[in-house]
Order: structure tokens, then sequence, then C-alpha cells
């Protein structure tokens, strides 16, 4: 492996979204990720790009010598990455104790959506649920109807497996001045909120200050919004700035008779949305991203995600790879000394299983215990 991670071993007992795509920004950058997984346990995505650039392995950790095998590797590794319910390593015996008895410099980083503590914490949840107690889901949507979930992206993602990856290097780094790892509680419901911070700040500034839907950044303001193309697509106009307003006015060619004096008075809002929204009608999708190559009118072609790849700026800067047939994201960020490699295909479930055991020790019959 090469990136700046090159070196460092995680151990990820195998889970849903959060932990994998964590894991993923982890082996992206050159961390050689062992994935533990169930035996026979079919992936929930076929060929899914979030368990990408690892090997696998399967082990029935119903089994003391299973167990035993972990905390083999975990003598050998420098994280763990868990997303169980609260105390399920522990009944395991792969809790933090057990494992850092084994390996004291050991990170060990626990995913789960409620936290390790607080009234909800051995609950069931989703993304949906995190965000909404965070305050995160509230704000999205338009006015006068419901919240919008934003996919899983703001939950599982953002406030999930990113900010765990975050955690992640912040204790490593911590970990070279005391030669000590620590327990890592990584919860959806604090990183949705830590991701919302922001709303804070224009709430207090009173620029959050009326309902979903009717603000500066919420699809309230017409110049900050998407709208319907010629041929029923879309486009994101973004023209915060006076100067980038202006070279709008000129790329949609609106009569500047017409317009608001004030386009920032809600109150002048619906009449400029519709000026917006008629001119935008009368060309394609397209037709208005070609238009505005070049220019600052912060207008951008909306892309569905297998379209995404295709766009020039993507192409250019090879922000997309395919890896076993699925066209996904490549990695992120870049680094110019040690650049990350290509990641692997996703593994089959078990599929370095008997390879990683043997660099171990084990032997063939120890190996048939495990499974």
């Amino acid at each position: 492996m090469s990136g700046p991670l090159a070196g460092l071993r995680v151990i990820e007992l195998a889970g849903l979204a959060p932990g994998p795509f964590g894991c993923m920004v982890l082996a992206d950058m050159g961390a050689e990720v062992i994935r533990v997984d169930r035996p026979g346990a079919p992936p929930p995505v076929p060929n899914d790009p979030l368990t990408r650039g690892r090997r696998s392995v399967s082990l029935d950790l119903k089994k003391p010598a299973a167990i035993d095998a972990v905390l083999r590797l975990v003598e050998r590794s420098d994280v763990l990455v868990e997303g169980f319910r609260p105390g399920v390593t522990e009944r395991l015996g792969l809790g933090p104790a057990d494992c850092q008895a084994r390996n004291p410099r050991l990170i060990y980083a626990r995913m789960t959506g409620w936290g390790q503590h607080g009234p909800l914490a051995d609950a069931a949840g989703h993304d949906i649920d995190y965000i909404a107690i965070a305050g995160a889901l509230e704000p999205i949507g338009r006015n006068g109807d419901r919240p919008v979930p934003p996919l899983n992206l703001v939950g599982d993602f953002a406030g999930g497996g990113l900010l765990m990856a975050t955690g992640i290097l912040a204790a490593l780094y911590e970990r070279e001045r005391s030669g000590l790892g620590q327990v890592i509680d990584a919860a959806m419901v604090d990183g949705a909120a830590l991701v919302s911070t922001f709303l804070y700040g224009l709430k207090a500034a009173g620029a959050l200050s009326v309902p979903r839907g009717g603000n500066l950044l919420d699809g309230g303001a017409p110049y900050y919004d998407t709208y319907t193309t010629a041929d029923d697509k879309f486009v994101a106009i973004g023209a915060l700035e006076e100067k980038f307003y202006a070279e709008l006015v000129v790329l949609l060619e609106l009569d500047p008779a017409l317009l608001p004096a004030n386009r920032h008075d809600p109150a002048n809002w619906p009449g400029l949305r519709t000026l917006i929204a008629d001119a935008v009608r009368r060309r394609t999708r397209d037709e208005w991203a070609a238009l505005a190559v070049g220019g600052d009118a912060c207008l951008a072609p909306v892309l569905a995600p297998d379209e995404a790849a295709h766009h020039p700026h993507n192409k250019a800067r090879e922000n997309f790879v395919e890896l076993a047939g699925v066209v996904q994201p490549a990695p992120a960020p870049r680094f110019d000394r040690t650049p990350s490699q290509i990641p692997g295909p996703p593994a089959f479930s078990g599929e370095h299983t008997r390879e990683v055991l043997a660099e171990l020790g084990l032997t063939a019959e120890q190996l048939a215990e495990l499974t």
C-alpha cells in the first residue's frame, strides 16, 4: 500500500455504513485494513465500494479460538474499529480492556448512533433518528413542508464515519507523545450536531430566523436554489455575492428593469424567483452548463451520481475510478509526496482468512476451529 498511512494496521469488526466508510477512508490513505466478517454472511451490497481496499477474514466470534485469533491480530495492530451496541464487544471478550491488555498502544474506536452512554445508548436507530435528535434534520426542506431526509449523508457518513476517522488520526498523533492508545466514543448524534455548527452561527446572526425553506441557504433565497430546465432537468444557482449575481443576471438575460432594487428583502423573493425560473426554463440543463463555463455566475448542472463521473472537471481531476465494475469516487484528499493509490476491489467475505491467520503462525488444524 502507498499513501500517508502506509504501515498502519487497522482491525475492522464488520458492520454497516459509518464504520466501513471510516475504514475505507483509512484504507484509501494507505492503511492496511483487515476486516473480520461473520462466516457465511453475504455482503449487503455486492462489490460495495465502502469495503474496498481491505483483506477479509471470516471468524465465528462465538468461538473462544476465534476471539483469541482477533486478540492476536490486535497485538500487531494500531487501531480496532467496532460498531456494535454498547457492551457487545465486552461480552465477546473483545472490549477495550481486553484488547488494550494485549496492546496498550491500541486505538479502540467505537462507532454507534447514540454513543456509549445516555438514555438512548441502548436503543435502536438509524441515520434519520440520530440527525433528528441532533437538530440537523429540522432545518432541511421546503417552506411549509415536512423536513426532508438528506439521504444518510449527514449522520452515517459526515457525522459518523468521517468524524470517526478524524478521531482515530487525532488519537494516533497523541500516541506519538504518550505512547498509549485510547478509546474513541464516536456517535452519529454527536457528529451530526457538530457538522451543524454553522447553523448556530447563522441563527445567532439572525440569518436563520424564519421556518425552514425561507432562509438564505435553505432554498428560501431565489439566488441560492435549484431550477427546472427546458428538458425537465435541473441547475443549481448560488449567486450570493453581488458580483456573481450581476453575472447571473447577464447569463440569464434578465431585464434589469424588472429586477427588485433590494434582492435581499424576503418580500421581493417570490417575484425574483419567478423571473429566474422563467428564464431557466428557456434552455436545457446542458445548454446552461455550457454557457456558464468560464464565467462566475455560480450556475452548475445538477448531475445524477451516474452522470458525475463524466463531467469534464471530474474527469480532469480523476475524481472517479472503476473497481469490480462499479464506478465510484476516488480517494481524497490528495497528497503530493505520499499519494494514495487506486484501492483494490472489495474482497469476498473470508477471502484472506488462511493468508492472514497463517501470518499469526496458526496451523491448518487451528484454522479449522475458527470459522
